[in-house]
């Protein structure tokens, strides 16, 4: 992995370093226990985090609300420019943001394990939240002095314990809701309101949005972030469907695609889906019958393609792949295992006209001879045995006269990335 953009206050990266590490699936009961940590923390010194599960969300915004000097670490690019907590402390210099890219030598292997790999190697000490023996984290932990970890795994046998359950005043509830839009965090919530971190957690998804609701808009907000619409003066984002619902009462606009684009003046759908495996059956577990014919007819009444984005893997917000499929088209398992994507330009590609798709691809064979020829046996071959013998990518583009993503989804294909 590699730096490709820092954030903020770029001293705090002097300072002595403690990484905060913790595997996804962290039960709620370790939080008090992690709260204590944040809040004993040495301000002299330097907090290291992620934010991609629920439980490093919230001990980001604990040390932001408790001040202390952090150093936030995400991979490819950095999207939660709203935050307020973090706009405040990048305003105190008390926050630097480091965004990662993984380096074409980096070889296999998922990229959060790879961004865990390399925090690890950057700092002085580490401790641990909650650590499935079982998952990667333990793994890359063997063997290291320098590691504390403030969850007991026993004391999580006995879950949190609850006082006998009241309601919720609305006094209570406003003040959650604007401590929760204020991006303060749970722990703060629980320090005002004084109820265990489970009862908040699950008043904070009652009066929000449920878990699968959740989930679906944080691939949205993937998915968006991931065109970089900033920087592409081409497209545009036309309509953003939301899930607004109200004891089962859809409003009629909310039955279309989840996104409405434009690029280059010829407007597409996006039908966003995230799974955490690829499923098995598309009509019980991906796109029910009637929802693929109500996308056949919006197609023909708007004079407009739509198309599928799944996800899968990781997490919504940092899935492991994409897959794009035209939803004009019946959709299986393998049409979606072979239109795997890794940037926004691949799936931009498939939507321009044949003639102009025709144009692209002569400038592209104008630079590199085979781009978008098919790959023999022996091409393949050869291809694997240049990669494991340790060629770039940027070499195997000059030896075999191909561009970057041809090479890229090449090797992905060959079960080389």
């Amino acid at each position: 992995m590699k730096v490709i953009q820092t954030i903020g206050n770029k001293a705090l990266w002097r300072r002595e370093k403690t990484l905060f590490l913790t595997s996804h699936l962290a039960p709620i009961a370790c939080y008090g226990k992690v709260f204590q940590w944040v809040e004993s923390f040495d301000k002299s010194e330097c907090a290291v985090c992620f934010n991609t599960s629920e439980l490093e969300e919230e001990v980001l915004k604990a040390l932001l609300v408790c001040k202390v000097p952090t150093t936030l670490v995400v991979t490819e690019r950095f999207s939660d420019t709203y935050n307020v907590q973090i706009k405040q402390a990048l305003k105190e210099k008390r926050l630097l943001i480091l965004v990662l890219q993984r380096e074409e030598n980096d070889g296999k292997g998922y990229i959060a394990r790879l961004r865990n790999q390399w925090a690890i190697g950057q700092v002085q000490h580490i401790v641990c939240g909650y650590i499935n023996p079982n998952g990667s984290i333990y793994g890359l932990l063997a063997g290291r002095n320098n590691i504390t970890y403030i969850v007991d795994r026993k004391a999580l046998k006995a879950a949190e314990k609850e006082p006998k359950p009241y309601r919720w005043t609305v006094a209570e509830d406003k003040r959650l809701l604007r401590m929760f839009y204020e991006d303060m965090g749970i722990h703060a919530i629980h320090k005002a309101i004084n109820r265990p971190y489970s009862t908040i957690y699950r008043r904070i998804k009652a009066l929000t949005m449920n878990d699968e609701v959740l989930k679906g808009r944080q691939f949205e907000d993937y998915v968006v972030s991931f065109f970089d619409l900033p920087h592409n003066e081409k497209l545009t984002l036309k309509e953003w469907r939301g899930d607004k619902t109200l004891a089962g009462v859809f409003p009629e606009n909310n039955s279309g695609p989840d996104l409405v684009l434009e690029y280059d003046g010829h407007p597409f759908a996006i039908e966003c889906k995230w799974r955490n495996h690829m499923p098995e059956d598309i009509e019980k577990e991906l796109l029910p019958s009637d929802r693929q014919n109500y996308f056949q007819q919006y197609i023909k009444e708007h004079k407009m393609p739509i198309y599928l984005l799944l996800g899968i893997g990781g997490l919504p917000s940092e899935p492991d792949s994409l897959h794009f499929v035209p939803l004009s088209e019946t959709i299986s398992i393998d049409s979606l295992l072979g239109n795997n994507i890794n940037t926004a330009d691949d799936i931009l590609k498939q939507l321009l006209p044949p003639q102009q798709k025709t144009n692209y691809i002569l400038e592209q064979r104008a630079l590199y001879a085979n781009a978008y020829r098919p790959w023999s046996t022996e091409d393949d071959k050869q291809l694997a045995q240049l990669y494991n013998d340790g060629k770039t990518v940027t070499e195997l583009m000059a030896l075999f006269q191909r561009n970057h993503g041809g090479i890229r989804s090449r090797l992905r294909k060959l079960g080389l990335l």
